[in-house]
């Protein structure tokens, strides 16, 4: 699943038994104890998803989840002893995305955390298809101006060649078959003819890589197709 989970959890038997099953899930599970050591371990780790104790030493997890929706919008869940409606508004008023109490069914915590990165996932989607310029490492694309800079120098593309560029780069490492690419970009379908679409990649190779020999941002998947990779 190649999930990161930032898990903020002082008792060690709750933290223990959380981790070991979301780590059969697929996830990988990043263990903190204190509030105040969870925002610098969130700042370097990035993690995909953070789950809350209300009661830490250092920080309580109202005052982390707070701190951590001033700079981002990644999922919360916070998980309490606590019942009370007043605790649960609270949480979800400071920007928790979910609250649930202990004790709690592991396979309803893991079914809310899918929902919640399903949820993650589509928004990144959404916002990145949304975007009038594409950033990468060594790589920019305004869609709106037609224009490509490459290790900081402007390259001139073809129409063509600039369609098949945004239309691999707004889906980072997605594999397109030949076939699929002809008939986004030609808007028709290729009835076998690959060698159009294999003559415009090299092409655009040509301009935008910095050894076409040795591509970095166009990948060939043999017997698949090509993908973009964010170098």
């Amino acid at each position: 699943m190649d999930k990161k989970i930032l898990l903020v959890e002082d008792d060690p038997e709750i933290r223990n038994f959380i981790k070991l099953y979301l780590t059969k899930d697929g996830y990988e599970v990043i263990e903190v104890e204190r509030g105040d050591l969870a925002l610098e371990v969130f700042a370097r780790e990035n993690p995909d998803l953070v789950m809350l104790d209300i009661l830490l030493p250092g920080l309580d997890g109202i005052e982390v989840c707070r701190e951590i929706r001033k700079t981002s919008i990644v999922p919360i869940i916070i998980l309490s002893n606590k019942i009370d409606e007043t605790d649960k508004i609270i949480g979800l008023t400071v920007g928790a995305d979910d609250y649930i109490t202990k004790p709690f069914s592991p396979r309803e915590l893991s079914a809310r955390i899918r929902t919640h990165l399903r949820r993650k996932m589509y928004y990144d989607k959404q916002q990145h298809e949304k975007k009038s310029v594409l950033t990468f490492d060594h790589l920019t694309i305004d869609l709106a101006r037609h224009l490509v800079v490459s290790y900081g120098k402007e390259v001139d593309l073809s129409a063509k060649e600039f369609n098949l560029l945004i239309c691999m780069a707004k889906h980072p490492g997605r594999i397109f078959s030949v076939e699929e690419l002809y008939e986004r970009v030609w808007g028709e379908f290729s009835f076998g003819d690959t060698r159009t679409v294999n003559v415009h990649i090299s092409s655009l190779r040509k301009k935008i890589e910095r050894d076409p020999a040795k591509p970095e941002f166009i990948l060939t998947v043999r017997g698949a197709g090509y993908k973009f990779m964010n170098v």
